[in-house]
């Protein structure tokens, strides 16, 4: 085992509790990437008719109609929400921290922590759910859960849903790249269109289970202040560095017995001040949460 990946794994093993910072890299490392055989196998039909080669950019893609939206919309929220990872990665990260007093805070919106058995009560998941609507303008609070709708959109464009979600080509014919307008989703409050419970600008709704998770984080937080933490950071980028990346810096400079620890496919630099209570390593991610497995 690597020296560094060993001395994780003691911090670990010795740690009184386990903050672990997620980032879109880990979804990476779990198989959920944009591009390449995932992007052809679900979204060949939009990337040849559009022009675009990745899933992020069919994203912006600015179509004519609501119905072309969620056509490409319902597909993306299914394959990277209620589709499992193709790689185990959440999983074994699940059984390196489950006997230890963990949390989770993370901006992933495709659920994969509660679907590798983390207990919800110790999830923050901050940016928002993929398996959530919103309403468009906001008219209230709320959110509502997309699956039902979603699952409709899909099977209208001529998938077949398999036992484990999976999508199924047709064996005949053709996908339709826009969905009825009747299952266009509407806000059940006042009759706007839906949209993602995504943030992305002032409109994101934080609804009473957001609330209740960030309170459970900053309930978390403030217990463990003097206590033997290990601040995991995980595939976590500059996209919003202030959310987990400066926020784990922080927590661990406050704490003298506090360790940061940083997965990334490059090593990160650390500031000084905790340079020496950090472990930086960088490549694989899930081949080193595997070696954390007891």
């Amino acid at each position: 085992m690597d020296e560094k990946v060993l001395q994780l794994k003691n911090a670990v093993v010795q740690a009184d509790a386990v903050m672990i910072g997620a980032g879109a890299g880990l979804s990476t490392a779990a198989g959920f990437v944009y591009s390449g055989e995932r992007f052809d196998r679900y979204f060949g039909d939009f990337g040849r008719a559009y022009g675009f080669g990745d899933m992020y950019s069919g994203g912006f893609y600015p179509y004519k109609t609501k119905e072309e939206f969620w056509a490409y919309f319902s597909r993306n929220i299914w394959v990277n929400r209620y589709m499992n990872a193709p790689k185990s990665v959440y999983e074994d990260l699940y059984r390196a921290v489950k006997d230890k007093d963990y949390f989770v805070l993370t901006t992933n919106v495709d659920h994969c922590f509660q679907k590798a058995g983390f207990d919800k009560r110790r999830l923050f998941y901050t940016q928002g759910d993929y398996g959530l609507f919103q309403c468009s303008k906001p008219c209230c609070q709320k959110t509502w859960d997309n699956e039902s709708a979603v699952r409709d959109m899909i099977l209208a464009q001529g998938f077949v849903i398999g036992e484990k979600n999976e999508l199924i080509l047709p064996k005949e014919g053709t996908l339709a790249r826009a969905i009825p307008t009747e299952l266009l989703p509407k806000c059940p409050n006042c009759g706007r269109p839906l949209t993602t419970n995504l943030r992305s600008d002032d409109r994101f709704v934080e609804d009473e289970g957001w609330r209740r998770a960030a309170e459970a984080y900053e309930s978390w937080v403030q217990a463990h202040r003097e206590k033997k933490v290990v601040y995991l950071e995980i595939g976590v980028g500059y996209n919003t560095p202030g959310i987990i990346k400066y926020n784990f810096w922080q927590q661990v400079y406050q704490n003298e017995k506090a360790v940061y620890a940083c997965l990334n496919l490059e090593e990160d630099p650390v500031p000084k001040e905790i340079k020496e209570r950090s472990i930086v390593i960088g490549g694989d991610s899930a081949a080193v949460i595997r070696e954390l497995i007891p």
